[in-house]
C-alpha cells in the first residue's frame, strides 16, 4: 500500500476508524429501530437507509475495511483505487459541512444519540479526509471525475423523492417537498453544484500534491 508514512500506519489507521465507523452505524441503527412494533420498525429501517449520512458512512466503513481484509482481491483493489477514495472523501466532506452549517443549529441530540452524531458527522468525515490526504497516491485524478461522482447523490435525490412522495417522510427538512415544494428541488440542485465545486477542489488538491510528490528527473 503506497503512502507517505508506510503501509503499517495506513493499515492501523484504517482498522481503528473502520471499527469506529461500523460501531457508529450499528449504534445509530439500534437507536433508531429498537423498541418499536414490527410495522414501525420496518418503516424505520427504510428511513435509516434513506439518510445520505448513512450512505456515506457505509461507503467510508467499506473503503476503510476492504483494503485491510480483502487486500489483493477485486473488492480490495476497488476500495483502494484513487478515484473511489477521492469520491468517498467528497461525500464525507459534504456530509460534515452540510451537517455543521445546515442541520446542527436546529438539532440537539442527547446521550448516545449525540455521541453517535459526532462520530457520523465529524469524526468519520475528518478521519477519511485525513486518510485520503496521507495514504492515497496523488496525481491520477481527472477533471471529469467530479461529474462522475455526482451519480451517487443524484440517485440519492431520486430515491428521496420517490420515498418521500410515498411515505411523506423526508430525511432532511430542506428536502421536504411536501412543505417547500420547488424550493426543496432548488436546494437539492444547489447541493449538487456544491458537490461539484468540492469535487473540483479535491481534484485540484490531488494534482497539486501529485506534482509535489513526483520525483524530479535529472538529465
Amino acid at each position: 500500500m503506497a503512502d507517505r508514512f508506510g503501509g503499517g500506519v495506513a493499515t492501523l489507521w484504517r482498522i481503528v476508524f473502520a471499527a469506529v465507523g461500523w460501531f457508529a452505524l450499528i449504534t445509530q441503527f439500534v437507536l433508531m429501530v429498537a423498541g418499536h412494533a414490527p410495522a414501525e420498525a420496518a418503516a424505520r429501517v427504510v428511513n435509516y437507509f434513506s439518510f445520505f449520512t448513512i450512505w456515506t458512512n457505509l461507503m467510508m466503513a467499506l473503503a476503510l475495511t476492504l483494503p485491510v481484509v480483502a487486500d489483493g482481491t477485486r473488492a480490495g483493489r476497488w476500495a483502494a483505487s484513487e478515484s473511489i477514495r477521492a469520491m468517498v472523501t467528497l461525500y464525507a466532506v459534504v456530509v460534515g459541512l452540510v451537517y455543521h452549517f445546515l442541520l446542527a443549529p436546529f438539532w440537539n441530540p442527547q446521550g448516545w444519540l449525540m455521541f453517535v452524531n459526532i462520530l457520523l458527522h465529524y469524526v468519520m468525515p475528518a478521519a477519511f479526509l485525513a486518510d485520503w490526504i496521507l495514504f492515497t497516491p496523488k496525481g491520477r485524478l481527472m477533471w471529469i471525475d467530479p461529474v462522475r461522482w455526482l451519480s451517487v447523490p443524484t440517485v440519492y435525490g431520486v430515491w428521496t423523492l420517490i420515498h418521500g412522495f410515498i411515505s411523506h417522510w423526508w430525511p432532511y427538512g430542506f428536502l421536504n417537498v411536501d412543505a417547500l415544494g420547488l424550493k426543496a428541488i432548488a436546494t437539492f440542485t444547489g447541493l449538487l453544484i456544491f458537490f461539484l465545486i468540492v469535487g473540483l477542489a479535491i481534484v485540484g488538491l490531488d494534482r497539486t500534491l501529485g506534482r509535489k510528490n513526483r520525483p524530479e528527473v535529472s538529465i
